[in-house]
Formats: structure tokens, C-alpha cells, sequence
């Protein structure tokens, strides 16, 4: 990585590739934030308004309400995975690009 303290921020912010790069990793982190809320508080959810269905046994001691609660933590891991798939397929190219242009301009080393 290259380090310099003297880039012109202000040009890179501007520059319509940053503009679009940041909208795009914005919508898509807020897509992921916003599943990520809604299915992690309908466990709660259903604690207070459906127990009989969480309570459904699904073999031995283990009912449908421990087997959502567990997949929580699948749902995260997928979901760190789709962001670093997708962050290193597009987002991370995309801004590699802007610094390698950065530090391409005249008066920004």
C-alpha cells in the first residue's frame, strides 16, 4: 500500500467513480443491515407473540425456536461472506482504481 499524507482528498471525493462507488457499497450495506435487523428481531418477535411455533419439536429436545435462534448466526456468517465476495469482486477493484489515479495526478504526491 502506498502511503502519503499529501492526496487531495477533496479530488478523489469528487470524482463521479467515487461518487457511484460509494452510493453503490452504501445501498448494498444498507440492503444487508436492513435483512440482517429484520430477521434477528423476529426472534424476539416470535418469543413474545408466537410461542406455540417455536415451541414445534424437531427431534429430541430440540425445537424450531433453537433451531432459528442458531441459524442467527449462519445468517451472519453468510451474510460477511457475500459482503467480502462481493467487496473483493467490485468494491475493492473499483477503489484500487481511484488510488492508483490519485496518485497518477500532477501536485497530489
Amino acid at each position: 500500500m502506498i502511503k502519503n499524507s499529501n492526496i487531495h482528498w477533496q479530488a478523489i471525493e469528487a470524482d463521479p467513480r467515487f461518487q457511484a462507488l460509494h452510493k453503490d457499497k452504501n445501498r448494498f450495506l444498507w440492503r444487508m443491515m436492513l435483512f440482517a435487523l429484520i430477521y434477528f428481531f423476529c426472534l424476539p418477535i416470535a418469543a413474545a407473540y408466537f410461542q406455540p411455533i417455536l415451541t414445534i419439536k424437531i427431534w429430541g429436545v430440540i425445537n424450531l425456536g433453537l433451531l432459528f435462534a442458531l441459524s442467527q448466526f449462519i445468517v451472519a456468517w453468510c451474510i460477511a461472506a457475500i459482503y467480502a465476495k462481493r467487496a473483493n469482486r467490485e468494491f475493492d477493484a473499483r477503489a484500487k482504481a481511484l488510488i492508483e489515479d490519485a496518485h497518477n495526478i500532477k501536485g497530489v504526491i
